[in-house]
């Protein structure tokens, strides 16, 4: 059996959201199987770009955090799905990934989610435990010689609503956290950082921006602009607008604060040759290497970068002027102005087998694209 079994697809209106149902049991475990050594390995990349000095040991906690966020997601939604494919009774249906965009699942899994999340004490109030549970299934095996597809079903379910009552979860939305980073009085400086899960492109997406506060109350504890904060960049959170549209619309409504740098890191596409149907080099490269089980995958990885170039002032007011960043975009062959950020740089993760694979072929468009190797014990090289 291989892993594409029981993916079947559900292709709409819109190719470019073309969905997958994984409507059998294994394909469903070998796929949460290998999201779970991907985080795993996600969380080493950053460690590897924390000793080169890339990310800070505070930028790497953070990154870590969400990381860990979407590792919890992804074994709530496996509880959830453990018994996709088997007759359970009822119809409950089937994990639904994006098979052509992102490889991830699509954002209205995470949307049912999170309203799971709110019923999620009434619905284990009504349960039976997980110990009486396990016990009811031993006495079906034993003394009745039959599978207890139902008692297993119940304990899955038991246990999704168990991890989505421990929280820390990735949800669609994840609102901003402020980290003071330095200063006191008129200017303090603070790590701003959220998240959201991109419903045009199915993928996890986190920001960082670090600011200058020179506001009369330290922004974390002033009740006016702390909640306009969130507000405003929850609303600019998308994959589609600039990094310098979001710092340029925050710069302008906050007269002080003042956007110093701004990242967004996207956590994604997945490539499986098993689970998802992108087209290009990298779907190649997996389909030669036929890596075993839990070894078929890419993971790319994006990090956009927007830095203040300098201060301008700009008159606000009769008797009062602002502070506005002048922000510094790509100089090389125009690109700032058609990537909005002063840097970008693209990696993928992978492990050894397509590697080497990719590194024979050699295709095209992957020179400046950073590698990270992770071996089968999970040691993490950079190429």
């Amino acid at each position: 059996m291989t892993e594409e079994t029981g993916a079947g697809h559900a292709t709409g209106t819109d190719p470019s959201r073309d969905h997958a149902a994984l409507s059998d049991t294994f394909a469903s475990r070998r796929y949460f199987a290998k999201f779970g050594a991907i985080t795993q390995h996600l969380t080493r990349v950053a460690g590897v770009m924390d000793a080169e000095g890339r990310l800070s040991a505070r930028e790497v906690g953070i990154l870590t955090r969400h990381v860990s966020a979407i590792s919890y997601t992804f074994r709530a939604l496996s509880m959830k799905y453990l018994l996709a494919g088997r007759d359970t009774g009822q119809f409950f249906g089937s994990l639904q990934i994006d098979t052509v965009e992102s490889g991830f699942p699509v954002f209205n899994e995470l949307l049912v989610m999170a309203n799971d999340a709110q019923q999620a004490q009434r619905h284990l109030a009504g349960m039976k435990d997980a110990q009486a549970l396990k016990e009811r299934m031993v006495r079906q095996i034993v003394g009745e010689r039959e599978l207890p597809t139902r008692l297993q079903f119940a304990l899955s379910q038991r246990l999704y609503y168990e991890e989505l009552v421990k929280g820390d979860l990735f949800w669609a939305r994840n609102d901003p956290q402020a980290l003071w980073l330095s200063g006191e009085g008129e200017r303090r400086r603070y790590l701003l950082h959220w998240a959201v899960y991109d419903s045009q492109i199915n993928l996890p997406t986190i920001y960082l921006m670090e600011v200058e506060d020179t506001g009369r109350t330290a922004l974390p504890k002033d009740e006016r602009r702390w909640p306009e904060v969130q507000a405003q960049l929850m609303g600019q959170s998308m994959g589609a607008l600039k990094l310098v549209t979001i710092a340029t619309a925050f710069d302008r409504y906050f007269n002080d604060l003042h956007p110093k740098r701004l990242r967004r890191f996207h956590i994604g596409p997945m490539y499986s040759h098993a689970y998802t149907r992108q087209t290009g080099p990298l779907r190649e490269v997996l389909a030669e290497a036929g890596g075993p089980v839990g070894q078929d995958w890419a993971l790319a990885w994006t990090i956009e970068e927007l830095e203040s170039e300098r201060v301008e002032a700009e008159k606000v007011g009769w008797f009062t002027t602002a502070e506005r960043e002048v922000f510094a975009l790509d100089p090389f062959s125009g690109r700032g102005v058609d990537t909005g950020a002063t840097r970008t740089e693209r990696a993928i993760i992978l492990p050894e087998r397509p590697y080497q694979v990719l590194a024979e072929k050699n295709p095209a468009g992957f020179s400046n694209v950073r590698k990270f190797v992770v071996s089968p014990a999970g040691r993490v090289l950079s190429y």
